[in-house]
C-alpha cells in the first residue's frame, strides 16, 4: 500500500445521476440463470448480428459488453502489467518489492474513444449540479469546459515555480477543509502536467492520497503524456493502480501512439474494495447508456499496443533531441533575456519571455513577420504576463527556426 495510506473507513459519495436501483425480478432472474450458466433466449433480442444479418464487412457477434471488448481489456491489461518503469524514468506503484507487480485486472478497465469522454463519464459518476472538482492550473482548459457542459464547476488550485514545479498541498488542505469543501468531489491532477510538464512527486502523492481519503474525494489521474519524461526528480511514479484512495487513472492512444486520430482511452479504477465496487457498479450504468466502444476500433487494440513501444520510443527521442537543441539556442542567446522552465516530463515546454512584451503583441508580431503563431502565457492560465508555449513535436529544422523566430521578435520588440 501506498506511504500514508492506513486504515480506511470511509466511503465516496457518488453522484445521484445514475440509477443503481435493485432489478426487476425478471432481471433477478436473467442474472441467477446467468450465474448457474444458463442460456435463455430471447423473444426481443435485437441484436442482427445473432440472426445472420451483419455485413460482411463488419463480421462477428456484437457484444455489447459495455466496459468495452473483453478480448481488448485483456490485451491491454497484459500491456500494463509488462509495461517497464524505466521506459518513462519512473518507478510503478505496482511493483511489491518480493513479491514482484501485481497484474492490471481486465475487469477494471473501461475503454473509450478518449480521456475527454472519461472526464465527462467520471464527473457524471461522482458530481450532482453544483458539485465541484479541483483542477491544476497554470493547465490545459478541457477540463474547465467539461465541467461546465456537466453543470460542474471546476475550482482550480495553483502550481507554483520555484526553479521546478510542485503542487500547493497546503492550499489543497484549504480548499478541501473551506466553505466549497462539501461541494469538492474528485481532485484532478495531471501526471505530468500540461504544459509545465510537472510530474507528482512522492511527497505531494502522499498528501494529495491523505486529502483524498480523508474527505472522501476521488482522485482522477490524466497520465497520457506519462511516458515522455525529459528532465524529471527521482521517485516519479504512475497513480494507476492507488490502493489508497478511490482513483481513476486516464490514459489513451492519442499520446502513447502520437495519434490524436486513435481514438482510443480508458480508465483504470483502484482503490479501497468497497468504494471501487460502487465506483465500477455505476460505471457500467454509464458506460451502457453510452454503448461500448465499437468492436471495429476494439479489435485493433491488440495489434496498437504491439506497436506502442516502438512508436513512444520514437516520440520520446524526437522530444528530447528537440529539448537539448532548444538549451544550446537559449544558451547562446548574445541578449539572454529567454529562459526555459524547467520540463520534467510531456511534450510542450514553457518559455518564459522579457514581461514588458505584452503576450499578445508578441505572437501577432510573430504572425506578422515569420507567418508563425502560437499560445501565451494567459491561454493556460499562467499568474503572470511573459509566458509561451513551444512544442518539442515539430522536426529538428522546423523546430530551430520556430525557436529562432521567437528570438528575433523578441529581440525586435525590445529594440523598439
Amino acid at each position: 500500500m501506498a506511504a500514508g495510506c492506513g486504515v480506511y473507513s470511509g466511503v465516496v459519495r457518488f453522484s445521484s445521476r445514475v440509477d443503481i436501483s435493485e432489478p426487476n425480478p425478471i432481471a433477478q432472474a436473467e442474472a441467477a440463470a446467468q450465474c448457474s450458466g444458463i442460456v435463455l433466449g430471447k423473444l426481443n433480442d435485437s441484436n442482427p448480428t445473432r440472426h445472420g444479418l451483419a455485413p460482411a464487412q463488419v463480421p462477428g457477434v456484437y457484444a455489447a459488453d459495455p466496459r468495452g471488448d473483453r478480448r481488448a481489456r485483456e490485451a491491454l491489461a497484459r500491456f500494463l502489467t509488462g509495461r517497464s518503469p524505466d521506459d518513462s524514468g519512473g518507478a510503478d506503484i505496482r511493483r511489491t518489492g518480493d513479491t514482484g507487480i501485481r497484474p492490471v485486472d481486465p475487469d477494471h478497465l473501461y475503454l473509450l474513444s478518449s480521456t475527454s469522454q472519461a472526464y465527462s463519464w467520471l464527473i457524471k459518476l461522482l458530481c450532482d449540479a453544483g458539485d465541484a472538482v479541483l483542477a491544476p492550473k497554470p493547465g490545459y482548459p478541457l477540463i474547465e469546459s467539461i465541467a461546465r457542459l456537466e453543470c460542474v464547476e471546476a475550482i482550480e488550485y495553483q502550481l507554483c515555480y520555484d526553479g521546478s514545479w510542485f503542487i500547493d498541498t497546503a492550499e489543497l488542505r484549504e480548499l478541501l477543509e473551506g466553505p466549497d469543501g462539501e461541494r469538492i468531489r474528485a481532485l484532478i491532477v495531471i501526471n505530468p502536467n500540461n504544459p509545465t510538464g510537472s510530474y507528482v512527486k512522492p511527497s505531494e502523492r502522499e498528501a494529495i492520497v491523505t486529502m483524498c481519503r480523508a474527505h472522501d474525494v476521488a482522485l482522477i489521474a490524466d497520465e497520457v503524456f506519462y511516458d515522455y519524461a525529459l528532465e524529471p526528480f527521482a521517485g516519479n511514479a504512475r497513480l494507476a493502480g492507488e490502493p489508497g484512495v478511490l482513483t481513476f487513472a486516464l490514459d489513451g492512444f492519442s499520446k502513447m501512439l502520437a495519434a490524436p486520430q486513435a481514438k482510443v482511452g480508458w480508465i483504470e479504477v483502484s482503490g479501497p474494495d468497497e468504494d471501487v465496487r460502487g465506483a465500477m457498479r455505476r460505471l457500467d450504468v454509464i458506460a451502457d447508456d453510452y454503448l461500448p466502444m465499437g468492436d471495429i476500433i476494439a479489435e485493433r487494440i491488440p495489434e496498437l499496443l504491439v506497436a506502442a513501444p516502438v512508436q513512444t520510443k520514437r516520440v520520446r527521442e524526437r522530444v528530447r533531441g528537440n529539448l537539448a537543441m532548444l538549451r544550446r539556442i537559449l544558451a547562446d542567446d548574445p541578449h539572454g533575456v529567454t529562459s526555459l522552465l524547467r520540463p520534467e516530463g510531456g511534450w510542450n515546454v514553457l518559455l518564459r519571455v522579457p514581461s514588458v512584451i505584452d503576450e499578445n503583441a508578441l505572437v501577432l508580431r510573430m504572425i506578422a513577420d515569420h507567418r508563425l503563431t502560437g499560445q501565451p502565457g494567459y491561454f493556460f492560465d499562467m499568474a503572470s504576463n511573459g509566458y509561451l508555449a513551444v512544442s518539442l513535436l515539430p522536426e529538428p529544422d522546423e523546430f530551430v527556426r520556430n525557436i529562432r523566430a521567437v528570438l528575433d521578435t523578441i529581440d525586435t520588440m525590445i529594440g523598439e
